[in-house]
């Protein structure tokens, strides 16, 4: 039975810390109109086509998620895991590792997937530090009370050099990969360089993109993004849309959220969407419009 406002509610009284078991990852059985149906990303993973977003207005550890404070934020990550939402967006700039963990710590563990992001730029968190992935990481398995994490990327990438420039730390995530410390690595892309050179650099696994057909919020306009993702997945690498959405400025216009939801299906190059959802309304609403997009392209009238 789908979980809607009113369960949300209780779980929220009660408490997120509530453990609720539902189907595992896995196992789970795609389906071409599933809106939350198990996809490849990449040549190592499978995820749900949804993802919840954690970073909305994020930084110094901080989003408007984690400034629902806890009970809320983690009866919403507790909504989203029923919903079936179970690819979890994280990073150490949000702050967002303890949440995650208080909550997915009583799932079994192939019943969702993790991704993290390795800020190391100058401002963004207190520390003035920047120690190398392999001790930020093990920092983020204790925040989320794991054993592994799915992806691990490079965050906010923005010069054209970037594989040259962040070689040590790539070398380092690839150790990791092979102790199965994490399952993939890549990058969270910024500008159009930084996408342009993901697209020929084979250590990455999985690209973060801004995406949506207006241009919002996005590294450049549709017309210089879209061929430069195509060409990333037509080299196997996964990829990740995020601003689906505008980062929220769509919230309260039905067209274009319809709009850009089938526009970015059908460009048959992004793998799955991450949405960084503030209420379980906008779980079901997209979700939603997922589904009709999905079935309409499966009709070929999308």
């Amino acid at each position: 039975m789908k979980i809607r406002r009113r369960d949300f509610l209780g779980t929220a009284a009660v408490g997120a810390g509530a453990a609720l078991t539902g189907a595992r990852i896995a196992v789970a059985a795609p389906a071409d109109t599933d809106p939350v149906g198990l996809v490849p990303l990449g040549k190592h993973l499978k995820v749900p086509r949804i993802g919840a977003g954690t970073g909305m207005r994020g930084g110094n550890r901080q989003t408007n998620q984690t400034r629902m404070g806890r009970e809320k934020f983690e009866a919403l990550l507790q909504y989203e895991y029923d919903q079936g939402v179970r690819m979890f967006d994280l990073a150490d700039l949000y702050g967002t590792h303890p949440y995650a963990g208080r909550v997915l710590k009583s799932k079994p563990r192939d019943s969702f997937v993790v991704i993290s992001k390795y800020w190391w730029r100058k401002g963004g968190v207190p520390e003035p530090e920047r120690p190398d992935a392999d001790v930020a990481i093990a920092r983020y398995l204790q925040e989320l009370q794991m054993d592994y994490v799915d992806l691990v990327q490079l965050h906010c990438v923005t010069s054209p050099k970037w594989p040259d420039e962040m070689r040590r730390q790539m070398d380092i995530m690839e150790k990791l990969k092979q102790k199965g410390v994490i399952r993939a690595h890549g990058v969270s892309c910024h500008s159009v360089g930084a996408l342009e050179a993901a697209a020929g650099e084979p250590w990455v696994d999985v690209v973060h993109a801004r995406i949506n057909p207006y241009g919002v919020a996005m590294d450049g306009p549709p017309e210089k993004v879209v061929p430069v993702l195509k060409k990333i997945h037509d080299a196997g690498k996964g990829i990740i849309g995020m601003k689906i959405i505008g980062e929220g400025r769509f919230r309260d216009d039905d067209e274009k959220r319809d709009h850009s939801v089938r526009w970015v299906l059908g460009l048959g190059s992004v793998d799955m969407m991450a949405v960084g959802f503030e209420k379980p309304e906008e779980v079901d609403d997209f979700k939603d419009r997922v589904k009709r997009a999905l079935e309409a392209k499966a009709k070929g009238t999308g």
